[in-house]
């Protein structure tokens, strides 16, 4: 929801931590020079990468560099509020996340302004630069509506850095239409080392994630600590408070934690929760200052009313946001992240812990009674046969039927009793292609040239048998992986010698021509294939094998 700009256009997103810009050493004073030169070197970054990025179609690649939309923003505002010792819902906190959200647009459009000084403006500034500039100059009037609780140092930078973005787009034009958006980095925020997403609080100070493969992981708030010694508790009183925390407790029963500290410490979810409206004035505080849109969750709780969602829109229209976006707890089956953990999921704990080995008992999925069948005939060197394949609806193969030989001979039996086991495997869930890897390659006789045009050679007959059946219901993709290629599909692996261009030199004399390498010399020194054990051949300075096609690599 935060890149709200034209249809088929793209938006380069890249999002500072903001808690590493207080400065611990300095009673955690906000690092004005170091944020400045971060702006600038990310946004920069990202124009670059404009040009140089690919992108899904034409028209969004001409768009994106005809435009050039940056989305740059700011991640863990929750944690530096509450390293501050600011409650989320607080005209302090507003103030704040005001300034520095001022501070971070104002700084990235003064560089897209020294950017087009440099390379030149976006291609469809021309057209639209009165209308730039003014959307500019609403930005630098916004600063007014900031409280003046904001720290000073910071409102000051932030109105310079608007003065010189105003002063260079008049000037000079401007090098990127958007600059900024508040986007959710859910993701990235852990890769970051971030206790809170994007704009977000935190969700609970303990949460628990839902993992994709099962399970869950704790996640502990890192930045309680530190709120808890800037508010002036000693080490054994934060000690006791995050003991209890991690056993399960809320903030609200605490040991030695003040009731007028509880605010510091709310959450979206959990016993101390921050008001669904206290979520919309902490956007309506960085919305004047944002190109695009803020991608925020506002969390309500599962006993919300339809007249209370009707009323948060209207309230998020009046604050003038973009976008909104609301979240009713357990509205949904599955969510990703809880501050208490499901009843189901601990009983289904207890479950687990008191089965010892859980075995999944195959079902055989039988032929239709009447169905397709493909009739293959082959000859591997002398021996003739004749295999049938009996296909599902859907066109996977089921069953199969081999005839070699002269009935009543030991190959024949043997190949028919194969025949049956294959048979059960595939009608059992076993996939074709664990029968191919297991198989292709296996050397015995007879072995030889065959008579299929499409594979030329095998190494025994199931080594034919299952080429032929990955030819005919493998995917193109698989069979590469295999190595099991047609005649059509197989490009050359290896030359069995470099034909040279007779090439004329500057004095007018004539190379002569490598002569081609022989037979003999290419298997003089050749290991044996690894994969099917053929004797492989030299290629240059690898070997590769003739029959798989298989490779030793390169030294």
């Amino acid at each position: 929801s935060e890149y709200l700009h034209l249809d088929n256009s793209a938006c380069n997103l890249a999002s500072l931590n903001l808690l590493k810009f207080l400065d611990v050493e300095d009673d955690d004073r906000f690092d004005l020079e170091g944020f400045s030169h971060a702006v600038q070197i990310i946004f920069t970054a990202q124009d670059i990468l404009v040009g140089n990025a690919d992108y899904p179609t034409e028209p969004i690649a001409q768009t994106s560099r005809d435009f050039r939309q940056l989305g740059l923003g700011y991640t863990n505002l929750g944690a530096m509020l509450m390293a501050l010792g600011l409650p989320y819902d607080s005209e302090e906190a507003r103030a704040w996340t005001g300034a520095v959200t001022a501070l971070m647009s104002g700084h990235a459009y003064a560089t897209s302004a020294d950017l087009a000084r440099r390379v030149g403006a976006f291609a469809g500034y021309k057209s639209n630069n009165e209308a730039m500039q003014q959307v500019l100059g609403f930005h630098r009037e916004a600063l007014t509506s900031v409280p003046e609780s904001a720290p000073r140092d910071l409102m000051r930078a932030a109105e310079k850095s608007w003065d010189e973005a105003v002063r260079g787009c008049e000037q000079h034009g401007i090098r990127n239409s958007q600059a900024t958006v508040i986007a959710p980095t859910g993701t990235i925020s852990f890769m970051m080392d971030c206790d809170t997403t994007g704009i977000e609080p935190d969700l609970g100070l303990i949460k628990f994630k839902k993992l994709v493969g099962g399970g869950d992981l704790t996640i502990v708030n890192n930045t309680v600590g530190r709120a808890l010694r800037r508010l002036g508790y000693d080490a054994e009183q934060i000690a006791d408070i995050e003991s209890h925390l991690l056993d399960g407790g809320g903030s609200s029963d605490a040991p030695h934690l003040r009731e007028s500290d509880l605010p510091v410490f709310a959450c979206s979810m959990g016993d101390n929760v921050i008001h669904h409206e206290g979520h919309l004035r902490m956007m309506a505080a960085a919305q004047p200052f944002v190109s695009g849109a803020i991608s925020k969750t506002v969390n309500l709780p599962e006993s919300a009313t339809i007249e209370q969602v009707e009323d948060l829109h209207l309230l998020a229209w009046q604050l003038g946001l973009k976008a909104v976006a609301i979240y009713r707890d357990n509205c949904k089956v599955g969510q990703p992240l809880s501050t208490v953990r499901d009843d189901e999921d601990l009983i289904g704990e207890a479950v687990n812990a008191a089965i010892v080995e859980a075995q999944a008992i195959p079902e055989r999925k039988k032929m239709p009674r009447t169905r397709r069948s493909k009739t293959f005939s082959f000859r591997v060197a002398d021996c003739h046969g004749y295999m049938t394949v009996g296909e599902y609806d859907d066109g996977r193969p089921g069953e199969m039927f081999l005839t070699v030989a002269k009935q009543g001979s030991t190959l024949a039996g043997i190949m028919d009793a194969f025949a049956i086991s294959v048979s059960h495997g595939l009608q059992y869930g076993v996939p074709l292609r664990s029968y191919v890897e297991a198989f292709t390659n296996v050397r015995f006789e007879p072995a030889g040239i065959t008579d299929d045009p499409e594979l030329r050679i095998a190494s025994s007959l199931v080594d034919y048998i299952f080429r032929r059946l990955a030819l005919e219901y493998l995917s193109v993709e698989e069979r590469q992986q295999l190595g099991i290629l047609s005649s059509e599909e197989r490009i050359e692996q290896h030359l069995p010698g470099l034909e040279e261009a007779t090439v004329e030199t500057a004095i007018g004399a004539e190379l002569v021509p490598d002569p081609p390498s022989s037979g003999s010399a290419q298997l003089s020194d050749a290991p044996l294939c690894s994969t099917c054990g053929d004797q492989m051949v030299r290629a240059g300075t690898c070997y590769s094998c003739r029959s798989c096609g298989s490779t030793s690599g390169c030294g």
